[in-house]
């Protein structure tokens, strides 16, 4: 039952009823666009209707129809959140305020990772309590994954997912005033696949201004899939279900089913002639983009917006560690690695191997997936945003090396969000399986890191020097 103190906030769509507790107050599943059902997982978002009275914000909303994603050992349930649970309006955002009142707030708009399959806005990693605490409202944005999201369709909307992000920021910008937000001052910020998406709205010109800074953690400005590529999964896909390659046959099509298939797209050789593999097979999906954002940017917002941006010291190790690969690969498996994701294997190899005489295959294959998912595509992205910016982007280096894992984990994938997020104590991270190993998280490192990423949502600047293409190296964070 509703209590007389809890808060609520007038928006356009109608009044919404939330939260309120030690760590302010939070108003759940607020939609910004209507259900997705049937043909409509195919279309373009499409505004929520106005609601009459007032809607109850006070429990989490469902989330997009996902696969279970299993990394053995270790426990990335704080990453991926409650996998799917299912109902159709999930396309929603959750607010994390001090108060819904008249303050003008600086805006942080997170979008989550998950391979752009799986990953909810409900994870445990996104709690937005120490934003709240140092002022910040923070906004965190469900949207479509897999073949509802990001299937490329010739009778549908391309890049609905990304779409989705797009109508959030519309919805922030028309609604977050409500709840103490500051719609001039919005900073978009996402991890791994949410970063990707990320990346391109900087290159998209629907996204003017609709932000005014931009995180990229662990994104690839290189990661969209060629027009010729996403035509390889979309016959995959369409010969697995047993149709026609289009919205009207895959309308009826239940999302159980949509999930079932994915394993069969498991190993599908997206390599052409032009492009490799910028996902390098560890996704079937991507934004389907004829130019890749890092070479767009001046076609979108990005010559206006600042950018913090960068990457962790061993991405490829969450790729290679749980599986057991850093034990097991072979020079053979090393070689077929950096084939599929370089134009050069034999040019990348030899660069890491002069450069890490004493590395093994493992760790090698580690960092051929690190360059290849992340590091080249960040890279790219700094250089091109410092020369149509004027000196405003920064770039870091996230350090730190897990404990997890028998100490084999080190700084990969995914260890920089606790810190972000200053949940680094939580001890559902601690432990045998837990992200952040045994023992404590380093102290300071989560005040330094969450610290610089509130500093820049206030004022573009994280507290070092903005990127220098003449003397590249990023600003180090680490324990």
């Amino acid at each position: 039952m509703p209590h007389p103190t809890d808060p609520v906030a007038e928006t356009p769509a109608g009044a919404v009823r939330g939260i309120r507790d030690a760590s302010g107050e939070r108003y759940l599943a607020l939609p910004y666009a209507a259900a997705p059902t049937g043909a409509a997982r195919f279309a373009p978002p499409v505004p929520h209707p106005r609601w009459p009275g007032v809607r109850d914000a006070t429990r989490p909303a469902p989330t997009a129809p996902q696969p279970v994603r299993d990394f053995g050992p270790l426990d990335m349930s704080p990453y991926f959140g409650p996998g799917w649970v299912p109902a159709d309006a999930y396309l929603t955002v959750d607010v994390h305020t001090p108060a819904a009142d008249g303050g003008r707030r600086p805006v942080m708009v997170f979008v989550h990772g998950g391979g752009f399959v799986a990953g909810s806005s409900r994870a445990a990693l996104y709690d937005g309590g120490a934003f709240v605490r140092d002022g910040v409202v923070l906004v965190t944005v469900a949207y479509r994954l897999g073949i509802p999201g990001f299937l490329d369709l010739p009778d549908a909307a391309a890049n609905r997912g990304l779409l989705d992000v797009l109508a959030a920021l519309g919805w922030v910008r028309d609604s977050v005033a409500a709840f103490g937000g500051d719609p001039g001052n919005v900073t978009l910020f996402g991890q791994s696949a949410g970063a990707t998406l990320v990346g391109a709205l900087l290159a998209t010109p629907a996204a003017r201004g609709l932000f005014r800074r931009a995180i990229v953690q662990s994104g690839n400005g290189a990661g969209a899939f060629t027009p010729e590529q996403a035509r390889r999964v979309t016959v995959a896909v369409a010969a697995a279900l047993g149709v026609e390659p289009g919205a009207e046959a895959f309308a009826p099509v239940p999302d159980e089913r949509f999930l079932a298939v994915l394993p069969a797209l498991a190993g599908l050789d997206l390599a052409t002639a032009t492009a490799g593999d910028p996902l390098a097979g560890l996704s079937p999906f991507a934004p389907v983009l004829p130019v890749q954002p890092v070479d767009a940017l001046a076609e979108g917002p990005a010559a206006d917006v600042d950018l913090l941006i960068g990457t962790t010291t061993e991405e490829g190790r969450l790729y290679v560690v749980p599986q057991g690969a850093l034990e097991s690969t072979t020079e053979a498996e090393l070689t077929a690695v950096a084939a599929r994701t370089h134009a050069d294997p034999a040019a990348v190899l030899a660069g890491l191997r002069a450069a890490r005489p004493e590395a093994t295959p493992g760790e090698l294959r580690a960092a051929v997936l690190g360059q290849a998912l992340f590091s080249e595509g960040t890279a790219r992205m700094a250089r091109a945003h410092a020369r149509i910016s004027g000196g405003r982007t920064h770039l870091y280096s996230f350090g730190y090396r897990s404990p997890g894992l028998g100490g084999r984990l080190g700084a990969a994938h995914t260890v920089e969000l606790p810190f972000v997020f200053d949940v680094a104590d939580e001890p559902w991270l601690h432990g045998e399986a837990g992200l952040l190993g045994s023992g404590p998280a380093p102290v300071g490192l989560a005040a330094r890191t969450h610290g610089a990423w509130v500093a820049f949502a206030r004022t573009g600047d994280p507290g070092w020097a903005p990127f220098d293409p003449l003397h590249p190296a990023p600003h180090p964070l680490a324990g």
